[in-house]
């Protein structure tokens, strides 16, 4: 495991804190923190503790294969299935991440190999409406095809959690994870090895090299100062870099396993908040358009290698290691770097109000309410004073700040149907010369949607939602799947609105048929 550093001012790492995160010191984060990191710091253990659920894991990996099921499904949101989705990548074994509520996408897993589906239901609480939403359509599914449900499905939640007695009543297999860990710093526990472990992956391989970055890392005398600690060097830079105006984190995994997307989430939800926050900005490489060298406001990581580019005159860092170690080193990092900014690390305000605010769109069909400004070529507009869809984009851009600004791409659409939508995030790149990031709607809600609203205000967001194929009812709910991805959307956008950040939302009638006009209009 090492961290290689290329920076334009020397940093001097703060001395004790990592002794301090590895003993559980909640008062490492000062008077208001406290609290939330007094229930926070499990993670730090999760290397030893987890120990135990390797042979359960496979125990019952085994005994499903011997009933046939041998097709993982895993249902969760944020830290909780983008940690599965990279170990599955980096071990190459096959996991169907279901975290999305648009109807296509949830159909589209229902009807693949359902005889053969195990799923797991990941919730700290149960109360994440899109797990039990997607728990209640897979219960549903699995009664109309004369299958007992108990036989197919894997919960994963904290102990003596609502979900915890209604999973157990119900007669199914139930893992407890540690309470005292977070989402975004779950890769470790149950919540990251169920999943990966049934499907496959190695995790005691991967708890293994957990293991031994622990008893690198929380040795705080490496050095005298502890400088040569590589969660200290990587998490001190950051702080450095913040308060030197790199704000923006662009990562590249060169090992290409999807290490970014998770890196992302922990950043983002970790350090957005109070008006203060690091932007991560995933890359395809070091040269693609979404990052600019020259850039003052923007830090370099590269993932999986050895040593960062060289045509470097700002910050940068080069990150390599297995990728249990790698999961440690970056969670205990980004808890140093929210002490350098100055911020609780643990919690998620804004999370929180845009679930609220999704609620209450869906209480008042208020997905469905607003009106467009106008429409053209199959494509509404929302929140915009312009007349046409290119006047539309011009008036969104011209609130992009030149030198601190960036843009949010937030596509509301079946991920599984379209995911060359992605490709938008270059094609605004390379136009505007700043920063694009691109989420997935609803699971960016769970890790990025912090940082949008609680982080610096320099976002312009463009938002993307279409008119599903068929709608989906959710069993037992008076709401369908379709009117709850619109009042996500739609409280979204408000609560963006409030923090005064711009949002253009443009309704696609036919996402096939809109990219085409999008990769023009954007490009």
């Amino acid at each position: 495991m090492q961290v290689t550093l290329r920076l334009p001012d020397a940093v001097e790492p703060p001395t004790g804190v990592v002794g301090r995160i590895f003993s559980h010191d909640a008062a490492l984060w000062g008077p208001d923190a406290a609290a939330e990191a007094s229930i926070r710091l499990g993670w730090v253990d999760l290397p030893e503790t987890s120990q135990g659920l390797v042979s359960e894991i496979t125990t019952l990996r085994d005994e499903l294969a011997g009933r046939g099921l041998t097709h993982v499904v895993l249902c969760g949101m944020g830290g909780s299935s983008l940690a599965p989705e990279v170990i599955c990548a980096a071990a190459e074994v096959p996991l169907t991440v279901l975290d999305s509520s648009h109807p296509d996408t949830v159909r589209a897993a229902l009807a693949d190999r359902l005889d053969e589906s195990v799923v797991v239901v990941s919730s700290k609480s149960g109360g994440t409406v899109e797990t039990d939403s997607l728990l209640r359509a897979y219960v549903a599914a699995f009664e109309r095809a004369g299958r007992n449900p108990a036989d197919h499905l894997v919960i994963v939640t904290d102990p003596d959690s609502p979900f915890d007695h209604e999973a157990t009543e119900a007669g199914y297999r139930v893992f407890r994870a540690d309470p005292k860990v977070g989402g975004r710093y779950s890769a470790l526990s149950a919540f990251g090895l169920v999943p990966s472990g049934l499907a496959g992956a190695d995790i005691a391989g991967l708890l293994g090299d957990a293991l031994a970055a622990r008893a690198l890392l929380s040795v705080e005398g490496l050095s005298e100062d502890g400088a040569d600690n590589p969660a200290l060097q990587l998490g001190a830079a950051l702080g450095a870099g913040y308060r030197g105006g790199a704000d923006k984190l662009t990562l590249f995994d060169a090992s290409g396993v999807g290490l970014g997307d998770w890196i992302e989430q922990l950043v983002a939800e970790s350090t957005g908040k109070i008006g203060r926050g690091i932007l991560p900005v995933v890359v395809r490489s070091p040269a693609a358009p979404n990052y600019s060298p020259s850039s003052a406001d923007e830090f370099l990581v590269v993932t999986g290698s050895d040593e960062p580019p060289t045509a470097m005159s700002g910050y940068s860092a080069a990150v390599t290691g297995p990728l249990g170690a790698q999961f440690l080193l970056w969670e205990t990092a980004v808890a140093i770097a929210g002490r350098e900014l100055g911020i609780n690390p643990f919690d998620q305000p804004d999370v929180e109000s845009a679930k609220q605010a999704a609620r209450t769109f869906l209480t008042a069909d208020g997905g469905s309410a607003e009106q467009p400004v106008f429409s053209d070529n199959g494509i509404a507009a929302f929140g915009t004073s312009a007349s046409t869809l290119a006047a539309a984009v011009e008036e969104l851009l011209g609130h992009v700040d030149p030198d601190h600004g960036y843009i949010a791409i937030q596509a509301y659409l079946d991920r599984f149907g379209h995911p060359a939508y992605a490709e938008l995030r270059e094609l605004l790149a390379a136009r505007t010369g700043r920063p694009v990031t691109f989420g997935w709607g609803p699971r960016f809600l769970h890790s990025t949607g912090q940082l949008h609203k609680g982080g610096p205000s320099t976002g312009v967001f463009l938002q993307l939602t279409d008119t599903p194929a068929h709608d989906l009812e959710v069993p037992g709910r008076e709401f369908t799947f379709g009117t709850f991805i619109a009042a996500q959307s739609a409280g979204d956008a408000h609560v963006l609105r409030e923090h005064g950040r711009p949002v253009l939302r443009l309704q696609l009638d036919d996402a096939a048929a809109a990219l085409p006009i999008l990769r023009d209009l954007l490009a």
